[in-house]
């Protein structure tokens, strides 16, 4: 392999997850042979049951390394050079972030990394509100994300697809077994593109144009009506204050591509547009409901958390679709997810596959797995620069009735592990079961799949309250505009300032509030208020 140039080798043996010590000698070799091809052991990458997905981490692991490591090393070097003095750190999928060093080892680590930030925006906004349960919803350019945090912290798993064949059909892709924030990502964005099928009906997305050429109103050569011209025709975003003032949108561009498809529809230019903004709403709002539905929550519950470019456009009609209680929208939410990169605490997650039935488990043992990885975990972060006294351990076991396929998360008891902590454990289980499937399971016994630690650091304390431009107070109204409602058609709709609102004000919809990044639109049983940190809460009647 080393004279046919091979440059990077993944070793996965059928069962290193248990036993590492034949693939840690067939690296030894590889280093001694042919030093400059990269190694990734599977036992390293995810010491983990099922060899086919542990496989295919660790090949995409191996894969991605050198460029990775070598970004990471001239991104450091850049820094250095421009006078950056401080830490350098690399967010995680998992929702950790970890030096440049541990994330050149394991870049496949770093997959849905942005995403994952925005989901501890949202989480660490909602603590801060006093919401520890909600929806995060993500919406940019070509696709929408949405996360359920739960007791101040995002849902995470450990199962993911890559490079799907289709897109967003689960089980058409790479599997990665990684722990990542728990997210279902839609094909919808702004740049998502409306077309007509073979029925004469029409569809928006999954296809996107992307930044280049974009929506038509970009005038950069895109030709096929999109989100964003839809928006604009309907009156939610000012042609003449996008990012700022700094692009000019096309809306005659944006009408002409609408009337195409509204000759053929035989449909209004307007009614098109309703229909683009209403289809992808209710397509974002379908695949939120099965998500939360698989996760036995009640989105009825669950205040939503709106941000990305045009997430607080969007957000208003989702969680009404929904029925929601509640719209969150923070300052800055066009780059929300920068907040979740200060909010992410130094961690790293470890597992080990051992099963064994929980009525017959050698407790010794089970300890002895937990606090191998807890050492692992603390060598890790130490090296980070933490001290012993910083880190905590967080520990879980896959767990499920004996005979079933796949694994439920169950958190354990602190400390040393034994008899007396059965049924602390077997209530666990059946209480996280009955959460997610609304019933019990067989009476049979349960049996541990795999064990997990994630260590971690303290959690950054910030308070993400914003200043306002205090020469824009008492200015908020900028104006007003014709915007479509579906009830009322166009009518004319109050226009705020966000820098100029503080807190205390109220809103009353329909509204339409902007910023520089983005656009947020109030329907009409929207009642809103500033919070002290700036954030608009808009309360949803949902009557009628």
């Amino acid at each position: 392999m080393r004279d046919k140039g091979v440059k990077a080798i993944g070793i996965s043996y059928l069962n290193s997850y248990r036993n590492p010590a034949h693939e840690r000698r067939t690296g030894k070799i590889v280093a001694e042979v042919a030093p400059q091809i990269r190694v990734s052991l599977s036992s390293e990458v995810v010491a983990e049951i099922r060899e086919f997905q542990r496989t295919s981490t660790t090949l995409a692991n191996v894969y991605v390394q050198e460029r990775v490591s070598d970004y990471l090393a001239q991104l450091e070097a850049r820094l250095k050079v421009i006078g950056f003095s401080g830490s350098f750190f690399v967010m995680l999928s998992s929702g950790g972030i970890a030096t440049r060093d541990t994330a050149s080892r394991f870049p496949v680590r770093l997959l849905e990394s942005g995403p994952a930030a925005g989901a501890l925006a949202a989480a660490q906004a909602g603590m801060l509100s006093g919401q520890r349960d909600l929806l995060s919803f993500d919406m940019g350019g070509t696709t929408a994300k949405l996360c359920v945090i739960e007791d101040g912290r995002p849902l995470k798993t450990h199962e993911f697809e890559v490079d799907r064949v289709y897109r967003f059909r689960k089980g058409s892709g790479l599997p990665v077994r990684i722990p990542v924030i728990d997210m279902i990502e839609i094909g919808a964005g702004g740049g998502s593109m409306a077309r007509i099928d073979s029925l004469g009906l029409l569809k928006v997305g999954p296809e996107s144009s992307g930044a280049d050429p974009g929506p038509v109103c970009y005038g950069q050569g895109g030709t096929e009506p999109t989100v964003t011209d839809a928006d604009l025709i309907l009156g939610y975003l000012d042609a003449r204050y996008f990012l700022g003032g700094k692009m000019q949108l096309d809306v005659d561009a944006a009408r002409n591509a609408l009337g195409r498809f509204g000759r053929r529809l035989g449909m209004t230019v307007e009614q098109v547009a309703w229909g683009i903004h209403q289809i992808v709403n209710e397509n974002m709002a379908n695949a939120a409901r099965a998500h939360l539905g698989e996760r036995g929550k009640d989105p009825r519950r669950l205040p939503m958390y709106a941000f990305g470019g045009a997430g607080p456009v969007h957000g208003y009609g989702v969680a009404e679709i929904l029925r929601l209680p509640a719209l969150i929208s923070p300052v800055g939410a066009g780059v929300g997810s920068t907040f979740g990169l200060l909010a992410a605490p130094l961690a790293f997650d470890f597992v080990r596959s051992a099963y064994s039935r929980l009525d017959e488990l050698d407790w010794q043992f089970a300890n002895s797995l937990l606090n191998e990885m807890a050492a692992e975990g603390r060598k890790v972060l130490e090296s980070s620069g933490l001290s012993e006294e910083d880190i905590s351990y967080q520990r879980t076991a896959d767990m499920r009735y004996v005979g079933q396929g796949h694994e439920v998360s169950v958190s354990l008891p602190d400390g040393t592990l034994g008899v007396k902590h059965l049924e602390t454990v077997i209530a666990t289980f059946e209480n996280t079961y009955q959460a997610l499937y609304g019933r019990k399971g067989p009476d049979v016994p349960l049996e541990i799949i795999n064990w997990r630690v994630v260590a971690r650091g303290p959690q950054p304390q910030l308070n993400m309250k914003l200043q306002r431009e205090s020469t824009k107070a008492g200015n908020a109204i900028k104006g007003a505009r014709p915007a479509y409602f579906s009830a009322r058609g166009y009518g004319e709709t109050p226009v705020y300032d966000r820098y100029a609102l503080e807190p205390g004000m109220t809103l009353a919809g329909p509204a339409i509030v902007e910023e520089r990044e983005s656009t947020l639109i109030i329907g009409a049983r929207g009642r809103a208020r500033v919070d002290e940190r700036l954030q608009i809460v808009v309360e949803l009647t949902n009557e009628g």
